[in-house]
């Protein structure tokens, strides 16, 4: 078994380990707990960890983390041509009124 991973937040420890899982790599979260120790124990000791169980599997596995990291953020929205409202890049239907928003030539970008 071999660290591969530690998170910021038990939430992004749960996205690896279904990433993870999601590529049939079995994986176990340590120190899901750890952070109510913290002022007892150094902050750095109380990150949630990512262990991949099969050793033949770590290469994988930090392939696929790899891969989360460099992920760019996707800050595109859309403008909804009935009520104005914007979306997310990825919504089909405006999420205050419920237009369609099929029409490409309203997309904008906005940076981050």
């Amino acid at each position: 078994m071999k660290k591969a991973y530690s998170a910021n937040n038990l939430m992004e420890a749960q996205i690896i380990i279904d990433l993870l899982e999601h590529a049939y790599i079995s994986a176990k979260l340590l120190n899901e707990h750890a952070q109510g120790g913290l002022g007892d124990i150094p902050f750095t000791q109380a990150y949630p960890e990512v262990w991949i169980v099969r050793d033949e599997d770590f290469a994988r596995g930090q392939a696929i983390i790899h891969t989360y990291e460099n992920t760019p953020i996707v800050t595109d929205i859309v403008h909804c041509l009935a009520c104005g409202e914007e979306n997310p890049h990825n919504f089909q239907l405006c999420w205050k009124c419920g237009a369609g928003l099929e029409i490409i030539s309203c997309r904008t970008k906005t940076s981050k």
